[in-house]
């Protein structure tokens, strides 16, 4: 039998404190590398269940994908490979100090014996070093030298009488992802008067935030709140290719319509009915845009607002109600035109006030300096 301790091995371990791809709530990210154990199972080691179930009496709780109490442990004696084993472990450890924590997820990695296994926490160091005991009480499984896990209990009980590391706490005005030109759309954002500089003293609720798809991914939301998000796309290029994946690439560009209370208002670009239905169902309003004149029907059913380009101008479309927001030019992307017009209508039509004036020009020169600055 090949060396657990050498073959299973840690490549990434780290927390996200805000919403993420995986979980509103904070969770613990272990990536793995299983070497030979890519071929085996938790059924091919006699004695390996068993002697974590001894070690371990609570995994009998878990449920597991069967659904049932008892899931886990049937799973266990059928076969399942160690990461998905490393995720109960990690789970179960933190129960056994009387953390409440249910939620856990194990997918295949980048790379071929490589694995992603997410968990739930309620304390950031706890789910750290539960991630890192997991992985020694399974290899000591797989060695067949488990015989307890009070050492690691005793440890995690301990770090829990330690100040926790804080949470997101702050609020913001906007948040922007995607792909491309979330420069520019905050340039476009601050030539309508959105979002506060270092010079205006405002706090942090007034600010426009740029949140690349791959902070998402790697730590999640870095705010608690925002009243208004804009995902320019769902084109992620700073991401592994697995997260571009049309499917994923929407649910982890989503993430910002997580932190949007009741009410707040994500804009979207139209035909993206995912977005759009992934916000709805959440209880915020939606708001889609286009860089022509193509938002459709099923569109519109579900956003209060649609910003679209027709005939040179950008118009906003709001329950029925057609607002010009001044004409198109070209020394800025349409896309981030659109969606600032559409994010100052939104910002003005919540707080009671008129809809915007079309814009004043600006000086060309001038304005491509801000966007290549931001």
């Amino acid at each position: 039998m090949a060396d657990p301790f050498s073959e299973i091995r840690i490549t990434t371990l780290h927390a996200t404190r805000g919403a993420n791809f995986w979980s509103r709530a904070p969770v613990t990210r272990m990536d793995l590398l299983v070497g030979a154990y890519e071929d085996i199972s938790s059924a091919d080691v006699p004695g390996f269940t068993d002697a974590l179930v001894a070690a371990m009496p609570g995994l009998c709780e878990h449920r597991c994908s069967i659904g049932e109490r008892g899931g886990f442990i049937t799973r266990l004696r059928r076969g399942t490979y160690a990461p998905h084993v490393i995720e109960h472990v990690a789970l179960e450890l933190q129960t056994m100090i009387d953390h409440d924590v249910g939620f856990g997820r194990t997918r295949g990695g980048d790379a071929e014996g490589e694995y992603t296994l997410v968990f739930e926490h309620r304390h950031e160091p706890v789910g750290l070093r539960a991630a890192a005991l997991a992985l020694e009480t399974v290899q000591a499984a797989f060695a067949g030298t488990l015989t307890s896990v009070e050492h690691a209990v005793a440890e995690l009980a301990a770090l829990a009488a330690t100040d926790d590391a804080p949470p997101p706490q702050h609020r913001v005005l906007c948040a922007v992802t995607g792909g491309a030109l979330r420069g520019e759309t905050r340039a476009e954002l601050a030539r309508r008067g959105i979002g506060a500089t270092a010079a205006d003293g405002a706090t942090a609720a007034d600010l426009v935030v740029d949140v690349s798809p791959g902070f998402l991914l790697q730590a999640g939301l870095p705010y608690a709140r925002s009243e208004l998000a804009i995902v320019l796309d769902v084109q992620p290029t700073d991401v592994p290719a697995r997260y571009q994946d049309r499917e994923r690439a929407r649910r982890l560009l989503s993430t910002v319509a997580d932190a949007l209370p009741r009410g707040g208002v994500i804009v979207a670009p139209a035909k993206e009915w995912e977005i759009q239905d992934y916000a709805r169902d959440a209880g915020c309003g939606v708001a889609v845009f286009a860089t022509d004149g193509d938002v459709t029907r099923r569109d519109k059913r579900v956003a209060r607002t649609a910003g679209f380009v027709e005939r040179g101008r950008v118009l906003i479309e709001h329950r029925g109600e057609m607002y010009d927001a001044g004409p198109l030019r070209d020394d800025a992307p349409v896309a981030a035109q659109v969606t600032a017009a559409i994010a100052d209508f939104t910002l003005r039509e919540r707080r009671g006030e008129p809809p915007p004036p079309p814009p004043a020009p600006v000086d060309t020169d001038t304005h491509v300096e801000h966007a290549h600055g931001a």
